[in-house]
This record gives C-alpha cells, structure tokens and sequence, in this order.
C-alpha cells in the first residue's frame, strides 16, 4: 500500500511539474514586449511626420525610438533563447528579418533627418531673402525702378506659390514654381549686382525647398511602408502557434494528472477508518473552542470596559484639577492611542462572529447521524468523502482565526497598556521624577507607527523607514511615543488636503551631533507657511478646520522637559514638512520644564 501511494504521489509531482512549464503570463508578457515593438515603430513613424511639418523643433524624437526598439530587440532575444527547437529556429528567422527591416527604416530615418534639416532651414530662411529683396528696391538702389517693382513683385509671388507648395504639393506647381524662378532670374540680370544677388539667394532657397521637399516626402513613403510591423507580426504569430501547442500538451497532462489524484484519492478512503477513532478527539476540540471563543468574548468586552474607565477616569481627573490645558492634551494622546484600540476591538468582534469553529458542529452532526454506517458513508458518500479533508482545512483554519484572535488581543492590550503610561506620565508632572531608561530608538519608532498603523492604512498612508545604527538614548520612552504619535499623526491629516498626490511618511533615524540621537518625520503634505512655522507649537493653533492645536504644543513641552528640543521645517505650502526631535543620548539626569505657566499641578 505504502509503495503504491509513493508511487501515485510521484507521478502526480511529475505531472504537476509537467504543467508548470506551461506559463501563460510568460507567453502574455511576450505579447505586451511586442506590442509596445510595434507602439515604438508606429511612434517613429509619427514623429518623423511631425519633425516634417514642424512640430518637433529637434529630431530627439527620431533617436529615442530606436533606442527603446534596441532594447526591446535584447528582450525579444531572451525570448528566443527560451524556446528549443523549430520554433527557435522559425523565432530566429522571424527576428533576422524584422532586423533587417529596422536597419533598414534606420537608415531611411537618418536621409530624413538630413534633408527636413536642409528642408526646414530654407523654409525658414525664404521669408528673410525674400525681405532682403523688397528692402533693397525700397531704397532705390539703381537701375529700373520699373524693373526693380516687376522684380519685387514676382519675387513675392514666387514666395507666395513656395510655401502653397510646401502645404500642397504637387508636380504641377513644382514645374509652375520652376518656371517662376526662372523668370525672376533672368529679370534681375538687368539689375545691380548686389540687388542681382539677392534675388539669386532667394532663388537658390526656393528651389531647394521645391527639391528636398520632393525627396523627404519620398523619404517619409519609404519609412511607412518598411515592414517593420509586419516583421514584428510574423514573429508574434510564431509565438501564438508556439502557445496552442503548449495549450493542448497542458491540457493533456492536467487530464492524466486528474487521474492519478483520484487514484490517490481513493487510496486515502482507506485511512478513513483512523478518522472514525477521532471522533472523541475533534467533540473535544469543538468544546474547547466554544469555551476559548466565549473567554474571547468577555476579554474584549472586559477591556472595553477598562478602557471606558480610563477614559472616563481621564476626564474627572481633568476636571477636578481645573487644568484644562493638560487635560486635554491628556485626551488628544489618548485619542491617537484610541484610534489604533477601537480598531483592533472591532477586528475581534468581526471574527468572532465570523468564525468557522461553527462548522465543527455541522461536521460532528453528520458523524453523529452515520454512526453505524460511518464506513460506507465516509468511503462511498460524496459528501462523506469530502468530510476527512473538510475536517483537517477546518482545524487549520480555527488554529489560524485562534492565532489572529491571540495577536489582537495582544496589540489591544499593549495599546490600553500605553494609556496607562500616557496618564502616569502627566502625573509625574507635579514633582516625581522622569522613569529615564536606555532604550532602542528603532523600537519606539515602530510602536508609534504600529499604534497608528490603522489610521495611516484607512488613508492610504504609505510609510517609508530609513533608519541608520545609533546609540541606545537614555529617555522616557513613553514621552517618546506620545511625541511620535503626534507627529504621525499630524503628518498624516496633513497630507488630507492634497488628493493629488500619493500620500508618503518617511521616518529617519540618524546620529546628530553634540552627541544626540534624531528622528524626523517628513511628509508630503500641504506644508507650513513661513509665517506660521514658528507658531506651530503654541496652545491652541492649528490650520485644520476640526483641529484643537495641543499636539504639538504638548510635544515639545514633552521634549524640553526630557532635555530634548523639537523643531519644524518647511519650504512652503505644497511642499511637505519635516518635524525633528534630537535625543541626548545621555540625559544623566531629570530635567523639568513646567508644563504651563501657571498649572501647580498635574494630572
């Protein structure tokens, strides 16, 4: 039996592997290679139309295609290395040809170049000789002064007929320009020599536009019709009858593989008798997992209890010590500590109600209904078939939801935790003395960040740590985190007025000097004002519409108080700000600011 089942399980791998070889988004993203082949050309092509007519004012758009088309070349190698066989062969022939096509629109692409250049510089030029000849027979520079305005006027109309032509070409009006000038040439031969040469300058460049305008149309025939395309087309439908054939190797081989797992499928039935004695086992599972999902429930509703009385007990402490500045300083660290709480209570009581342990209880009941003939009914009932893996995908997936509970629970209580020292901390205020500690910066940083972890995802915050190796700083870290999650926070509503732009935090760690430790916090927000930077943290001002100003203002008394110094920059609305707090690394010993100018008290 053991050998058998080796034996089916290696031919499954076998196929299984077999089937892996058959990659569509491989042949998919070979397709989008082509197509952007076929982008580039259609592209060149465009571009030298519009350096034609004038729009490009240089022909860096001419040589950029071919670079990316170079590119691409190397890509569509790496595509033919791939393949084995005739179809690397017919792919290789495919490319050898679409090759020759490129160099070849290459080459067309660069006489183009050459005549537009000389094309564009006369057409540029013709108005200007054309002035030079009118402002020479306004002065009256000898001869007819009949022949001379004869002259003139033919060489307007010579100028007229040039740039129709340029607009509307046509054989006709080429001849009929040709003859023109040849008429203007052989009148001026009665003129001064100067005014002779003139109008010869102006007869040189009209004839050069009637020229080289012939030969980059021409030119610009030629690159449209190289079969660069076409090429491109044939190498892509070698592609597609390369993926049919793959198609039905697959679909071939998926059939056989099938087979074989129903054959080990039917093998397993077999140790269906094994699951009969587990019936004991997997009652006594469920009970304990009903009694694990109903201490889940009261711990949650226990802790939301306790975090109501913190709360609550915040605000009468608040108003008994008449100190409403620090109270509601209290509140708003609070509050951002809140925030990452209520989520994390949410999240258990969504999965708590939705918990698949429910459907250990269907599964019993159906043993319990075929407990005499629980064999036939696990070997031959389809549902019962399907019960043995049923129950093992259940039990993982209890295990997982159990785990996930586990991990909220523990990031709810280290949140409730962190209230907690929010509200000791301001009760040192009135006297005891700081809890200094040597603690890791980089370990702070990331509870700040775990703390605001789900506020920053609800606003599609994108967070970014660039942290380099610094001293342990001896400090009160819960101040730490309480300035962290401010800033944080405050980066984060200060990006809420600018939907433009994809909202970015990035948060560095580096060594200062004086022996200090810094941590920034920039954003990509709406900015400071320069006269608005050095009132950002006072009591009560703020920018934001349902904003109170007592995040920062309650920061930076936080840092002055551990010897610290916070700071803000800005180069200006729309432009992000960066807000800067250096830790001595050292602090030796208690430093106490009064957090107001005239609390007595704290909280």
């Amino acid at each position: 039996m053991a050998a058998l089942g080796t034996l089916l399980v290696s031919a499954l791998l076998f196929l299984y592997d077999r089937t892996r070889d058959y990659d569509p988004a491989s042949y998919f993203e070979n397709v989008s290679v082509l197509r952007q082949a076929k982008q580039l050309d259609a592209r060149w092509e465009l571009d030298a139309m519009k350096s034609k007519v004038g729009i490009n004012n240089n022909y860096d758009p001419l040589v950029d295609p071919l670079n990316d088309l170079s590119a691409l070349r190397q890509r569509m190698a790496d595509i033919i290395a791939a393949q084995g066989g005739d179809d690397k062969r017919a792919l290789s022939s495919a490319d050898a040809a679409y090759r020759r096509a490129l160099d070849k629109k290459a080459r067309l692409i660069e006489n183009f170049k050459s005549h537009n250049s000389v094309l564009r510089n006369s057409l540029l030029f013709l108005p200007t000789a054309a002035a030079d000849v009118r402002e020479l027979a306004g002065q009256g520079a000898g001869g007819d002064p009949a022949a001379r305005a004869r002259v003139q006027a033919e060489v307007d109309r010579a100028l007229l007929d040039t740039l129709v032509y340029v607009q509307a070409a046509t054989a006709d009006k080429a001849a009929e320009i040709d003859a023109e000038l040849a008429r203007l040439v052989a009148a001026s031969k009665g003129l001064p020599a100067d005014f002779a040469n003139r109008v010869g300058i102006f007869v040189a460049h009209a004839r050069t536009i009637v020229r080289e305008h012939a030969e980059v149309n021409g030119l610009l025939g030629e690159i449209a019709a190289a079969p660069t395309a076409a090429r491109i087309d044939d190498f892509n439908n070698i592609l597609n009858d390369t993926r049919q054939r793959a198609s039905v190797h697959a679909q071939e081989d998926q059939l056989y593989l099938l087979f074989f797992a129903a054959a080990l499928i039917a093998l397993l039935v077999y140790a269906a008798g094994r699951i009969i004695r587990s019936h004991a086992v997997i009652n006594r599972v469920n009970a304990e997992l009903k009694q694990a999902n109903d201490r889940l429930e009261e711990r949650v509703q226990q802790r939301t209890r306790e975090l109501q009385e913190a709360q609550a007990e915040l605000m009468t402490i608040a108003r008994k010590a008449g100190m409403a500045e620090i109270a509601t300083n209290v509140l708003h660290n609070v509050g951002n500590v809140l925030n990452s709480v209520n989520v994390s209570a949410g999240v258990l009581g969504a999965q708590v109600r939705a918990s698949r342990s429910q459907g250990l209880s269907k599964a019993v009941g159906l043993l319990d209904a075929h407990r005499d003939d629980l064999g036939e009914f696990l070997t031959r009932d389809p549902g019962g078939r399907m019960l043995p893996d049923y129950l093992r995908k259940l039990a993982q997936t209890v295990s997982t939801e159990r785990q996930g509970m586990l991990d909220e629970i523990a990031n709810l209580t280290k949140s409730i935790d962190h209230i907690k020292d929010i509200v000791a901390t301001q009760q040192r205020h009135a006297g005891a003395s700081m809890l200094f500690e040597t603690v890791q910066a980089g370990d702070l940083i990331d509870d700040a960040l775990r703390i605001c972890g789900d506020s920053l995802a609800r606003h599609r915050v994108r967070v970014v740590k660039e942290f380099d190796d610094v001293p342990a700083p001896s400090l009160d870290k819960h101040r730490v985190l309480q300035i962290l999650v401010n800033l944080i926070s405050n980066a984060k509503h200060a990006m809420d007025g600018v939907p433009d732009r994809a909202h970015l935090i990035t948060v560095r760690l580096q060594a200062a000097p004086d022996d200090k430790v810094r941590i920034q916090v920039a954003d990509n927000g709406e900015g400071i004002r320069a006269e608005n930077l050095k009132r950002v943290f006072e009591h009560g001002f703020t920018t934001r519409a349902n904003g109170h100003g007592f995040g920062l203002h309650s920061s930076i008394l936080a840092a002055q108080e551990m010897g610290a110094s916070l700071t803000a920059h800005s180069d200006g609305p729309g432009k992000g700000a960066v807000f800067t707090l250096d830790l001595p690394v050292n602090a030796g010993k208690e430093t106490k600011v009064d957090p107001t100018a005239d609390a007595k008290e704290a909280i």
